[in-house]
């Protein structure tokens, strides 16, 4: 699939900042916009439907995936996650850029389809960080916590399959490497021709274009 836009897929264990710190992208960056996941878990805090994620059924969310509507989807945590096929490619067929938040699996099946996706994964500093974390957010009790540590180092181990790896110790250093990721991304040459398709066929860059 060849598109003018760029898709970034971002991934990493459970309080690792990855919303966080897409969230705080988003809001610097207007060039980005992120697509809303499906789930068939309930929300948490002050979630809300079609803004942190579609909330569904699970017998909605397998009849999607029967329709062929997900371009990946994922069992996380005992629910299930899925991106829509139709919403990315109509946004990266306009040339939008676009960001998703999903989980490692989600992430690999992305890149198996859109061969010029861009992989992030987010690291905590250490192990003892996270669970800190976790605990911080006061969303979850002990067993789900236990549950989602034991999760994270299975997730952790898949981040040599991606392209960038971000260490999230101090948040605005984050958030700078992730900026300049995405800023480099689009600069990049096949990145740049796709985007600029009419300024590289001007100057004869193209392959069917002859130099006068």
């Amino acid at each position: 699939m060849d598109t003018p836009g760029n898709l970034f897929v971002v991934a990493a264990p459970s309080g690792a900042g990855k919303s966080s710190l897409v969230k705080a992208l988003l809001e610097l960056d207007s060039h980005l916009a992120v697509s809303v996941s499906h789930t068939t878990r309930m929300p948490r805090g002050q979630e809300q439907h079609g803004r942190e994620y579609w909330f569904v059924a699970e017998d909605e969310f397998r009849a999607m995936i029967g329709r062929g509507e997900f371009f990946e989807w994922a069992q996380v945590h005992g629910h299930l996650y899925g991106t829509s096929r139709r919403a990315i490619e109509a946004r990266l067929a306009q040339g939008e850029d676009v960001v998703l938040e999903i989980d490692w699996q989600g992430a690999l099946q992305i890149k198996r389809i859109f061969e010029h996706a861009v992989l992030v994964f987010i690291l905590p500093p250490s192990w003892d960080e996270l669970r800190q974390r976790l605990l911080r957010r006061g969303e979850d009790g002990e067993a789900t916590i236990q549950l989602r540590m034991a999760n994270a180092r299975e997730e952790v181990a898949q981040a040599r399959h991606f392209d960038f790896v971000i260490i999230n110790a101090l948040f605005e250093t984050a958030l700078f490497d992730l900026k300049t990721i995405v800023h480099s991304q689009r600069l990049r040459y096949a990145a740049q021709a796709r985007n600029r398709s009419q300024v590289f066929d001007a100057l004869g860059l193209l392959p069917h274009h002859s130099t006068p």
